[in-house]
């Protein structure tokens, strides 16, 4: 999967996130093309709560092991 984030928090402003099927995970600076949307989400992490909805999956709320503030607004591509 893909993820185009727009938002504060992440190293950069406009990044894209790409996780692989073995849950590995890197991340490139600006907008990866090609897009196939997925899905949109909406996110927000304040200390170790992260508040997500999503087009696909709905509301979800996680606890996370580390402290963040992130105010994110995302695609899913496959």
């Amino acid at each position: 999967m893909k993820y185009i984030e727009i938002g504060l928090g992440n190293r950069w402003l406009i990044r894209t996130e790409f996780e692989n099927e073995d849950r590995t995970e890197y991340e490139k600076k600006g907008i990866d093309f090609p897009i196939y949307l997925h899905s949109f989400y909406f996110r927000i992490w304040i200390n170790r709560s992260v508040f997500i909805l999503d087009t696909k999956d709905g509301w979800k709320k996680q606890r996370k092991a580390r402290k963040a503030f992130k105010f994110i607004i995302g695609i899913v591509s496959k």
